[in-house]
């Protein structure tokens, strides 16, 4: 059965199921990586997602590795451009990452456009077909440390710029301000800190767009105000794209607090989702579980102590986190479904879900989730899923 497909946006159909590429570079040789793209697409995956700080865990050694072997896959295979989606991806704020434009400080103007044509050079391609912005400028890493005070001038410079439609004098911050994401649940307006306007940030990629380097642009990790925020004033301003989907932070059996907020928005607000991690980085496999913990190259063994978002949003020693797991599990074994089928066709039954983006290393992974396409859930299957739920909510936020 070849992969469903959907209609994201005028002239870009995707298929259902997007192939993330943030292992390659790193769990994943080039030689790896480009037989992992010709199995997805010979199953009718067209559909890939990308990202400029890719691979991870993140290093100065190996950035910018997956755009590349994306950009040589299509080359080497002479693949027609027009049969093949790319979503990437700029890096938002960040005081881990030095070796990306110094940080990268924060998404002004300047940062975006420079990101822009960074993954153009790295995919040798004349255009993005969908670009998004990786985490809000409003973020500041919780591993980051931070000792400013409100008001403090620490750190702070003035910025000019203008746009399509007026020129501002903004004061920026090097450390940028505050949204809780990466497994943290709750906004601190003590934290909050002056940031990019979101009128700079849309005017750069309008502009990129009328250069013909972007089709349509995107957001990840966002909340719904900054949601709303992005509509607003691209509904103001003609010059400025609209936002056609967000990437939400993580959705699985897992993680269902885009639900809570966030779904009303784009369900009025017509924008699609993109849910990434629906194996919620191969727990839900049961993997993990298993009598042996895992194989040693399962990503929480091979990078443990490496990958703080990973591990402090995925901690296994989290009780509530094994049991709902293991009930998951059990839905599986009581239906005869494979616990990767459950996981993908439970995000694929999502109204508001066009693509789930997942990660693969190993050719027998990526058939297992192309399997999942062919799954079904009955009405009994998510009532006892949502029990489940109801018994441990998000024990994965």
């Amino acid at each position: 059965m070849s992969v469903p497909l959907f209609n994201l946006a005028p002239n870009l159909t995707v298929s259902r199921l997007c192939l993330g590429t943030m292992t390659f570079g790193e769990q994943n040789s080039l030689p790896q990586s480009l037989r992992l793209l010709d199995q997805a697409f010979d199953a009718g995956i067209n559909f890939f997602d990308s990202a400029e700080m890719y691979p991870v865990p993140q290093r100065a050694e190996t950035q910018g590795k997956s755009e590349e072997y994306f950009g040589q896959w299509v080359r080497k295979r002479k693949i027609s451009r027009d049969r093949v989606v790319i979503a990437t991806k700029v890096a938002g704020p960040s005081g881990q990452m030095s070796w990306i434009r110094d940080g990268p400080k924060c998404l002004d103007a300047k940062n975006i456009t420079e990101a822009v044509d960074g993954s153009l050079k790295r995919l040798q391609m004349d255009h993005i077909d969908l670009y998004q912005i990786h985490w809000p400028d409003r973020f500041v890493y919780s591993s980051y440390p931070l000792s400013i005070s409100p008001g403090d001038s620490l750190g702070l410079w003035t910025c000019h710029f203008k746009t399509k439609s007026r020129h501002f004098k903004v004061l920026h911050s090097c450390v940028s301000s505050y949204v809780p994401m990466f497994g943290e649940t709750e906004y601190d307006p003590v934290r909050q800190f002056s940031s990019v306007p979101i009128e700079e940030q849309l005017d750069a990629l309008g502009r990129a767009v009328d250069a013909g380097k972007i089709r349509y642009i995107g957001l990840s990790n966002e909340t719904p105000y900054g949601v709303m925020k992005f509509l607003h004033f691209a509904e103001n301003n003609v010059h400025y794209p609209k936002i056609i989907s967000v990437q939400v932070n993580s959705y699985s059996l897992l993680c269902r607090t885009f639900d809570s907020g966030m779904a009303e928005c784009c369900h009025h607000e017509r924008i699609y989702v993109l849910g990434y991690s629906p194996l919620a980085m191969g727990i839900l496999s049961g993997k993990y579980f298993a009598s042996d913990g895992a194989p040693s190259d399962a990503r929480l063994n091979l990078f443990k102590g490496r990958y703080s978002e990973g591990e402090s949003r995925y901690s296994l020693a989290r009780n509530t986190l094994k049991l709902a797991t293991m009930e998951y599990l059990g839905i599986a074994e009581k239906y005869g479904l494979h616990p990767v089928s459950l996981a993908i066709a439970f995000v694929l039954n999502h109204p508001l879900v066009a693509s789930t983006v997942f990660g693969v290393t190993k050719s027998w992974q990526l058939e297992e989730v192309i399997s999942a396409c062919n799954v079904e859930l009955t009405s009994e299957i998510i009532a006892d899923i949502n029990k489940i739920h109801a018994k441990f909510p998000n024990p994965c936020p």
